[in-house]
């Protein structure tokens, strides 16, 4: 540890310090076991190695054979994309991998079993068993540890713009008051690189990143903690483009249309019972449609089952009307349901067979909602550069919010969501989604 004339703990860090189950835990004994390369190494050994060996001690028979070696080399490569799998998953803020281990590991294994059955190669069934079952174990409890025991700590050069901070309270912020003596031990430094450093602390920088250590733009850890982006300026995505991702963005057009058109059978049938339900409930038709502002600024009338007392087009059309407060008074008994537990969100797949929505993506406001949040926070229709979707970044974190400073985070969380569009954040949004669905949070 540094002495104490060089670094000192700071206020960013009031609410996260302390003791605990999630304090972090020092040593080269705790480094060694976050070691990602350790977890997978003996992941593979309690998996694989250690199953076969005890095979050999029951039926030594099977040792050298055609089956055994599948098994060995298809399991640990089931082991290996499982594990890619959970890391690039649960990279995203907000995630907890221990809820990611078994939807990853599944994946990976069932993988595996397709190709096993459908290309009809032997293998071990009680082996491949044996390492299905054991990966599961091992990587929940190396997750469930990091989870625990490990908190990320960071040494802060104090110069600049570090008010993105501030918001943070699960990690701890470390100080810098001098570019000399021992560095403290962290996870990487933080600096504000547009600010003028002095030449001390850029020789010290340089210092850190040839020692092997890594150096972040305050803004870049800020973002990923929060999972929030904050946009000074129009470049700023990942790639420097205002266009983010537009290869993958045709691959899950095509995706998202090949899901809908599979799902539209057997939500037909769900549709006459919802629609059912609602004529019993309330007078007013099945379906509410509302002109919504969708991908690039193009309006578009979005389908959703009417969860509202019917109102006629005039009443409807206002800013007021537009907004869902808590405990609206006009949500119906199965309207309430319905909207709890995102039914209500089903017809919106003919949104997306006609390329006006996605699954996944920002959620679109309705037209004079957008007019008005245009004209109150900037870059607000940056939003509008991927497709609407059911689900989104903002919705799993925040959920519904209508007021300008509330559509202010929001609009941050979509804008994390452009900046990253990838296929993996698009599935972390999926799982998290599910979740969300069944505990009923967010919705009004």
């Amino acid at each position: 540890m540094a002495d104490t004339a060089s670094v000192r703990n700071t206020a960013w860090t009031a609410g996260a310090q302390g003791g605990g189950p999630h304090a972090r835990l020092d040593g080269p004994l705790v480094t060694l076991l976050r070691s990602t390369s350790l977890q997978l190494g003996t992941g593979i050994v309690l998996a694989v190695v250690a199953p076969s060996a005890l095979r050999y001690t029951i039926d030594p028979s099977l040792w050298g054979s055609r089956s055994w070696w599948n098994t060995i080399i298809g399991t640990t490569a089931a082991i290996l994309f499982g594990f890619a799998l959970l890391h690039q998953m649960t990279r995203f803020p907000g995630i907890r991998a221990t809820s990611y281990v078994m939807p990853c590991f599944t994946g990976a294994f069932g993988a595996l079993l397709f190709v096993l059955f459908f290309g009809r190669i032997e293998y071990a069934r009680s082996l491949f068993l044996a390492g299905y079952g054991v990966s599961l174990f091992w990587f929940f409890c190396a997750t469930l540890y990091e989870r625990l025991w490990s908190r990320q700590r960071y040494c802060v050069i104090p110069f600049g713009n570090l008010a993105h901070l501030s918001m943070i309270n699960n990690a701890d912020f470390i100080e810098l008051t001098e570019p000399a003596g021992p560095s403290p031990q962290s996870d990487a430094l933080i600096a504000d690189f547009r600010a003028d450093l002095p030449d001390e602390w850029v020789t010290f920088i340089s210092d850190w990143v040839l020692q092997g250590r890594q150096a972040f733009h305050v803004k870049q850890v800020a973002e990923t903690l929060t999972g929030r982006v904050d946009i000074e300026h129009l470049s700023e995505n990942s790639f420097g483009s205002l266009d983010p991702g537009s290869a993958f963005r045709r691959a899950k057009l095509a995706v998202d249309w090949l899901v809908a058109a599979a799902l539209l059978p057997p939500f037909a049938l769900l549709t006459l019972i919802v629609g059912a339900l609602i004529k019993l409930d309330s007078p007013g038709p099945v379906f509410f449609i509302q002109e919504r502002v969708g991908y690039r600024g193009r309006l578009f009338r979005v389908v959703k089952f009417r969860t509202m007392a019917h109102a006629d087009r005039t009443e409807a059309a206002g800013k007021d009307a537009s907004m869902t407060r808590d405990e609206d008074p006009r949500i119906t008994r199965v309207g309430k349901w319905l909207r709890k537990s995102r039914i209500d969100e089903i017809p919106q797949l003919l949104n997306i067979l006609r390329a006006e929505m996605s699954w996944i993506g920002p959620r679109p406001e309705a037209r004079v909602l957008s007019e008005w949040y245009e004209g109150e926070l900037p870059f607000y229709r940056y939003r509008h550069i991927v497709r609407p979707g059911i689900t989104g970044w903002a919705q799993i974190n925040q959920g519904h919010v209508v007021e300008v400073d509330e559509v202010l985070g929001k609009l941050h969380y979509d804008f994390y969501y452009i900046k990253y569009f990838s296929p993996w954040l698009d599935t972390s949004i999926a799982l998290r989604t599910v979740w969300v669905m069944m505990k009923g949070l967010g919705a009004r």
